[in-house]
């Protein structure tokens, strides 16, 4: 997995890119998340546009991720989620933990 930081209003937004799978992406992640905690990023949004598929690790990965901002009295939020994470989500009663948007623009104004 692959990812891309970026700025935008005071949003840090990780574009994320491949697989959040178990052995790399999952560990990607959570250390690109702790990063940007330990850095000051308090507004966190991860775009999932180009997330290529999500095992139950990449679910954990992001449950860890949200967790890690919450500790930080940070932010987490979730763009362009796929339909499997979306639908891994719903199964796992996780839904409603994360804020999920489909625009950007309104992403970084929920901030």
């Amino acid at each position: 997995m692959k990812i891309n930081r970026r700025q935008q209003n005071g949003v840090t937004i990780l574009d994320l890119s491949g697989a959040i799978t178990i052995g790399e992406g999952d560990i990607v992640l959570r250390e690109a998340v702790n990063d940007e905690m330990e850095n000051g990023t308090r507004n966190l949004l991860l775009n999932c546009a180009s997330v290529t598929g999500i095992d139950s690790s990449g679910i954990g990965g992001l449950v860890s991720s949200y967790t890690t901002a919450q500790k930080h009295g940070g932010s987490l939020k979730l763009l362009n989620l796929t339909q499997k994470a979306g639908d891994l989500l719903v199964i796992t009663k996780l839904m409603t933990v994360f804020e999920i948007h489909d625009d950007e623009k309104e992403a970084v104004a929920s901030f």
